[in-house]
């Protein structure tokens, strides 16, 4: 039976129909496959996003404590300034009164002598500020301290005929009653007294932030040179100008290239020698007085006085370096510029023997000057600051036979050190 011509095109239609609902099956199958894999793509985009907005959220915050903590350091900053200038700058003058002596015409006219030195010092300094243009941001506060040996000093005017003691006292206590800033220290009897409480001082307040500027006079002869070559050392002497008490006063400005303040007018321009006896010592429980020997200083310890007044005795069944703590070498030898920070001690009583056995121990150990670069040092003339009153050793012991330097382990560096006829340092 023939199929009829609607039954044809109706099957045709229906195939039709069914190969569209299958190609558009497929198409829809296909694009559900590409979103899903899209939205997987955008999820882990999405996830990158958050994590790296995450990490700016918490990079914001630690930048944000770290300005507020700058910004804390800065308000504490400003407020610290802002303490110092309200806070008066220093400007501290140190003299030597052993060395410069004021002017005798001054001298003379007792208190009112003493007044007319203040205002002279203090118009040459404020003159010198001025004329420096100097640029403070506070207020500026004037102190003028004089270490001297009343006794010595008194002793020495007298006898040169500049004035009487009782003229020196007057003067003294104008000099002091001109202002509350101004004072003037009688440091007693003891070699290098003086020398020892100046050079403390430079030590101590060069490093105080307040002090703008040290007014220093030492002399005419070059007891401050190892000072000053230490303050050089530290990076001190920025803020040192040197008093020029007297015409022969010594170079140091032109040496180190520092500024200088010349008030030549106020102190006498000569030297005065020393005072021909000193007062007798005091009784030491039948112990001699103290000797010098090879060439060294008389000794800081003072055999002359007491053991409960002012120190110890030493055990002699101890050797000196096995003592708790040992005493100081440089004290009782040399000088000592450590003051209170020394930890050795200064309190030891030694007799002529016992000073003779510091001394020859001394010498074993190498000088600090001379035991780094010994051969450098001497091609450029450079010598130990102290030269002969030096208590440490410039030449090793053992000379050129030593038997640690075979091995390099000798304390006395270079070949200079174990000459058969060393040269002293001058």
């Amino acid at each position: 039976m023939a199929t009829s011509p609607v039954a044809e095109v109706s099957q045709q239609l229906w195939d039709e129909t069914l190969g569209r609902l299958l190609n558009l099956s497929s198409a829809t199958i296909k694009r559900n496959a590409d979103l899903e894999n899209r939205l997987a793509e955008l999820e882990v985009e999405l996830a990158v996003w958050k994590q790296a907005h995450a990490t700016a959220i918490e990079g914001a915050d630690r930048e944000a404590k770290a300005l507020k903590g700058r910004l804390a350091s800065l308000n504490s900053q400003v407020a610290s300034m802002e303490t110092f200038m309200s806070q008066s700058l220093l400007v501290l003058c140190v003299i030597d009164g052993d060395a410069c002596i004021f002017n005798d015409l001054l001298l003379r006219q007792g208190h009112e002598g003493g007044r007319q030195a203040a205002q002279q010092l203090t118009r040459a300094v404020a003159d010198y500020l001025t004329s420096e243009d100097v640029h403070v941001l506070g207020r500026l506060s004037f102190w003028v301290t004089i270490y001297f040996n009343k006794a010595i000093l008194a002793n020495v005017l007298e006898r040169h005929k500049l004035c009487s003691p009782e003229q020196l006292d007057a003067f003294i206590m104008g000099f002091s009653q001109s202002s509350p800033r101004f004072v003037l220290v009688d440091v007693g009897y003891g070699k290098d007294a003086t020398f020892t409480k100046i050079t403390e001082y430079l030590q101590t307040y060069l490093r105080f932030p307040q002090t703008q500027r040290i007014f220093f006079a030492g002399g005419q002869e070059n007891t401050y040179a190892p000072t000053i070559a230490a303050l050089q050392n530290d990076g001190l002497l920025g803020k040192v100008a040197f008093l020029e008490a007297c015409r022969a006063s010594p170079n140091y400005a032109q040496k180190h290239r520092l500024p200088t303040l010349s008030v030549d007018t106020l102190f006498i321009n000569q030297r005065l020698s020393p005072p021909l006896r000193t007062p007798p010592p005091l009784n030491m429980n039948g112990l001699s007085p103290t000797l010098t020997s090879g060439g060294l200083p008389t000794p800081h310890s003072p055999p002359s006085m007491c053991a409960s007044a002012t120190g110890r005795l030493v055990d002699p069944t101890l050797p000196l370096h096995k003592h708790s703590p040992p005493p100081c070498n440089e004290f009782y030898l040399m000088s000592c510029t450590k003051g209170g920070a020394c930890k050795y001690s200064h309190d030891y009583i030694l007799t002529p023997d016992q000073l003779a056995t510091l001394a020859a121990n001394a010498k074993k150990a190498p000088c600090n000057f001379l035991k780094n670069g010994m051969s450098i040092q001497l091609d450029l003339g450079l010598q130990c600051p102290y030269g002969e009153r030096c208590c440490w050793g410039h030449v090793c012991p053992n000379g050129p036979k030593c038997f640690h330097l075979s091995k390099g382990k000798c304390w006395f560096k270079g070949e200079s050190m174990h000459n058969v006829s060393p040269h002293p340092s001058p």
